[in-house]
């Protein structure tokens, strides 16, 4: 009787457990973004900071924490903006998100490789272009 009453009380708590481990884990990483939840504030914010991190010198001491910074960047844009169907029709965040997916892909292949200046160019004006459709609505 012990050992059936043991065994029916531990799924369920357990089940509580993770569930609340879960829960504490989200809020704590929600709470770590850098974004305000404005779409134009965030989409001219995180240009900008791309912008500058793509601009440093490959020999630069500090180019590999900026690019780990920008790559968290722009999971947490993507993260908060992808879902919503609000911006899905804009030229602004199609931009935005096709400058982003070149960036981190990059970054995720050719992590200890120079950026190539065609690419930096390409991301330099699809960066602008978003920053600029964004501040306009477009």
């Amino acid at each position: 009787m012990v050992a059936f009453l043991h065994r029916s009380l531990v799924r369920p708590l357990l089940s509580v457990c993770l569930a609340l481990a879960l829960i504490f884990s989200l809020t704590a990483c929600s709470g770590a973004s850098s974004l305000s939840g404005n779409y134009v504030d965030d989409t001219v914010s995180v240009a900008t900071s791309l912008l500058s991190t793509i601009a440093i010198d490959h020999d630069d001491p500090g180019r590999q924490e900026a690019e780990t910074q920008a790559n968290s960047l722009i999971k947490d844009y993507v993260a908060r903006y992808r879902p919503r169907r609000d911006v899905h029709g804009l030229g602004s965040f199609t931009t935005m998100q096709t400058a982003l997916n070149s960036l981190a892909a990059y970054y995720s292949a050719y992590a200890n490789r120079p950026l190539p200046d065609a690419l930096r160019a390409r991301l330099e004006k699809e960066l602008k272009m978003a920053e600029s459709g964004a501040m306009r609505g477009a």
